[in-house]
């Protein structure tokens, strides 16, 4: 890795996996275990009141809005990434913060396409407006967009709305790009988890040829792309990953893949690993706009920049954070 260079901003958080910071990722990344335990014992071991309580209040929470309750829960939301920040020793490196803040006073959006996605992307969290990573407006605007099975999953469609997540599809997408607010997103998708290959340690596998729809996103509108990198992610979890073309689809199809994981303590579904982690932004890629005619040839070009400043990107940081031996495979 080459020296860091002066005009990188550097973000770092004590790692701490005690007993707060613990609490506050369970809060966050543990209701997927918790939901699956809590409908077998519904299923298979409750007693009738017990099974009519359990399915009242997994009820009640899809049927109340995603941010309830409101401001009480946005606080919450703000206590747990903050929190969850130290659980992970998070370190942010901006490596041009004098560009995104151009961006920012020349009254424009940005999206911003982190890699990989693994097991769960939550290094998402950079984008929140309570870590305060981003300059200007970008900080206040701060949000990922994430599946949207998230938000059709009781009490879990709450918690990510309280951190400061929606659903990423083209209407939210095009919204906040309208309103010059930031879009921070993973657009390798589930796709990445069916790819996913323990035995290949030398390689990192991102689904990306195929994915096109942010960068007409970005022509449609003239806003840049800044490609984003996270290392430590591929060790949050152990994995069983089922495969074949059937679960290919249904993992499209859902939102999500069926698999079985195991994290801290190595229990089934639950909360990650604490692993330190690194998240690179690497250098804006302005995109002119193009409007309603988008040229094929413009959505290539821009593809192309994009993947190649990713892997710089990667290729820049990788020895530092320990993926020396390691190189991306795009496919």
């Amino acid at each position: 890795m080459k020296e860091p260079s002066p005009k990188w901003k550097v973000h770092e958080n004590e790692h701490n996996s005690g007993l707060v910071p613990t609490i506050a990722v369970m809060l966050w990344l543990g209701w997927m275990g918790f939901l699956t335990y809590i409908i077998l014992y519904a299923a298979f071991f409750a007693s009738t009141l017990q099974r009519k309580i359990i399915t009242g209040v997994l009820l009640t929470s899809l049927l109340l809005p995603p941010k309830f309750p409101g401001k009480i829960g946005i606080s919450i939301g703000n206590w747990i990434m903050k929190t969850a920040a130290r659980y992970f020793g998070l370190k942010v490196i901006i490596e041009n913060e004098a560009a995104l803040k151009k961006i920012d006073e020349n009254g424009k959006s940005a999206i911003f396409a982190k890699e990989p996605h693994d097991m769960l992307p939550f290094t998402v969290m950079v984008f929140s407006e309570a870590l305060g990573y981003l300059p200007g407006k970008m900080r206040k605007t701060g949000c990922a967009l994430v599946t949207s099975a998230i938000f059709k999953l009781p009490i879990i469609r709450q918690v990510y709305s309280w951190v400061g997540c929606k659903p990423v599809d083209k209407k939210t997408f095009r919204k906040r790009l309208a309103n010059t607010e930031m879009v921070g997103f993973v657009p390798g998708g589930v796709q990445e988890v069916t790819m996913i290959d323990p035995k290949k340690k030398d390689e990192l596998i991102l689904y990306l040829r195929g994915r096109k729809g942010f960068i007409k996103l970005a022509l449609e509108k003239g806003v840049p792309i800044v490609p984003v990198f996270a290392f430590g992610l591929d060790k949050s979890y152990s994995y069983f990953i089922p495969r074949g073309n059937f679960i290919v689809k249904l993992a499209r199809t859902i939102g999500f893949l069926p698999v079985v994981f195991t994290g801290r303590f190595g229990i089934p579904f639950f909360i990650p690993k604490a692993e330190q982690l690194t998240v690179v932004f690497g250098e804006p890629i302005d995109v002119p706009c193009e409007g309603e005619n988008i040229k094929p040839e413009s959505v290539d070009k821009y593809h192309a920049l994009y993947l190649q400043k990713l892997e710089e990107l990667f290729d820049r940081h990788k020895d530092a954070e320990g993926y020396g031996h390691r190189k991306l495979k795009i496919l």
